[in-house]
C-alpha cells in the first residue's frame, strides 16, 4: 500500500515538474523572440493551453500529445502577437513538447526503478 501511495505522490510531483518545464521553455521561447512586457502571464497562458493540449493528447494517445501540444502552443501564440512565422511556431511548439516529457519521462522512470515499481 505504501508503494501505491509514493508512486501516486511521484506521479503527482512529476505532472507539476512537466507543467514547470513547459512554463520555462514558453518563457525562453518569448524573451528569445523580443517579448517583454507580461511575460511571465504570458508564458503562463502559453505553457496552460500547451499542457491541456498534451494532455488531451494523451488520453487519445500517446502520439496524440505530440500533435495537439504544438498545435495548442501554435494557436495561443498567434493570440500573443509574437514575431515568429506559422511553421516556425509549430516547430518550436514541436520542440517543447518532446524536450519537456522527454525530461519528465526519463525523470519519472528513474523515479519508478528507485522505488521498485520497474
Amino acid at each position: 500500500m505504501l508503494y501505491r501511495i509514493v508512486t501516486i505522490v511521484g506521479g503527482l510531483v512529476f505532472v507539476i515538474v512537466l507543467f514547470t518545464l513547459i512554463w520555462f521553455f514558453c518563457k525562453q521561447f518569448l524573451l528569445r523572440h523580443g517579448v517583454r512586457e507580461q511575460v511571465s502571464d504570458r508564458a503562463t497562458v502559453l505553457a496552460t493551453w500547451t499542457f491541456a493540449g498534451i494532455s488531451v493528447g494523451l488520453v487519445f494517445a500517446v502520439v496524440g500529445a505530440f500533435i495537439l501540444g504544438p498545435w495548442a502552443f501554435y494557436r495561443t501564440l498567434r493570440g500573443h502577437d509574437v514575431p515568429v512565422s506559422d511553421s516556425a511556431a509549430i516547430w518550436w511548439g514541436f520542440g517543447i513538447v518532446v524536450l519537456s516529457m522527454g525530461i519528465t519521462t526519463a525523470g519519472f522512470l528513474g523515479f519508478l526503478a528507485l522505488v521498485g515499481a520497474y
